[in-house]
């Protein structure tokens, strides 16, 4: 039995944070530059568009489900958000009504990708494949193929500015994880969806609504790729209908490395958060060292793969 405990941890958030704790270690010997400031908070700067879209995902993987599409609504939402900036509103208003449209592209998109799912009993995956065709070509309809450019300068701020020399998108990306661990971890909803992702038929004869919490849990999903899909733009200055490419695997890798099962019904933000972390660090680290990008993505799916014999040796064993 303590056997069992010991490997459930280790391949959980201890396990993750251990792992982080070593790596980060080895990057601060091997690289005079990597403990610097300016180097740690571009760590977490990269790291912010990602992680917040991570945050949302760890929702939709602890009911048992995948949500593809939101590297495609990085990008549409991106667009959207750009151009109504330029429709000629005065600033304040152009940007309260971007920011708006682009999480409100996110909020339908996952409620329609729940409805599917609920209501026709579709698998996640394949819903959120064609999203994810949808809302890419989307993007490059609307834009012709073309970036959106010229923005007020403002809207930079979202995504260069800093407050007490920290970046906003790092703010951000810490407010949106503190607001998700108290959603799974304090209210009525986390326990919910924690219970659908354990036995879904066991929570439904329990009274619990499940198809109202896949709905929610997606929604959660689409309206944080999107504001990550506004920072991202914000930070480039510009719409990008090739924004968010790939990010949807990023964003798994960063959430099953922190621990959450891809079963569903374990896991945890706080792990999603380090596991986001470890990987923005480990990225950082191979660049600081010189090493070939083409390696570095090897070196990753290493990672991912390990995660996921951790996550299968810990199902087994409790």
């Amino acid at each position: 039995m303590i056997s069992h405990r010991v490997a459930g941890k280790l391949s959980g958030e201890l396990g993750i944070g251990i792992a982080f704790l070593l790596e980060f270690v080895l990057f601060s010997l091997l690289s005079p530059y990597f403990f610097t400031p300016d180097n740690l908070l571009n760590v977490s700067l990269q790291a912010s568009i990602t992680a917040i879209i991570a945050a949302g995902m760890t929702f939709v993987i602890l009911t048992g489900g995948i949500d593809l599409s939101v590297g495609s609504l990085v990008a549409f939402a991106g667009i959207v958000s750009t151009t109504l900036l330029k429709t000629g509103l005065s600033p304040a208003a152009g940007f309260i009504a971007a920011i708006l449209a682009g999480l409100a592209i996110g909020a339908l998109s996952g409620a329609f990708a729940g409805f599917c799912i609920t209501r026709f009993s579709i698998a996640p995956f394949i819903v959120t494949l064609a999203m994810m065709t949808i809302w890419r070509g989307a993007a490059f309809v609307w834009t012709d193929g073309r970036p959106v450019w010229e923005l007020p300068g403002g809207f930079a701020f979202l995504g260069t500015g800093r407050l007490l020399a920290v970046p906003v998108p790092t703010i951000i990306m810490v407010l949106t994880f503190f607001a998700s661990h108290i959603i799974l971890t304090r209210t009525r909803f986390g326990r919910y969806v924690y219970a659908v992702g354990g036995n879904i038929e066991a929570a439904r004869l329990a009274g619990i609504r499940t198809g109202k919490v896949l709905v929610n849990v997606y929604i959660l999903s689409g309206t944080l790729a999107s504001l990550s899909g506004i920072l991202l733009a914000s930070r480039m200055n510009s719409g990008q209908p090739n924004a968010g490419v790939s990010y949807e695997l990023d964003v798994i890798a960063a959430v099953v490395v922190g621990g959450t099962s891809l079963a569903g019904g374990a896991g945890s933000i706080v792990g999603t958060f380090i596991g986001a972390m470890l990987i923005a660090v480990l990225r950082n680290g191979l660049n600081l060292l010189n090493v070939n990008s083409y390696f570095q993505q090897v070196i990753v799916g290493v990672v991912i793969l390990l995660a996921v014999m951790l996550d299968q040796i810990r199902r087994r064993r409790t």
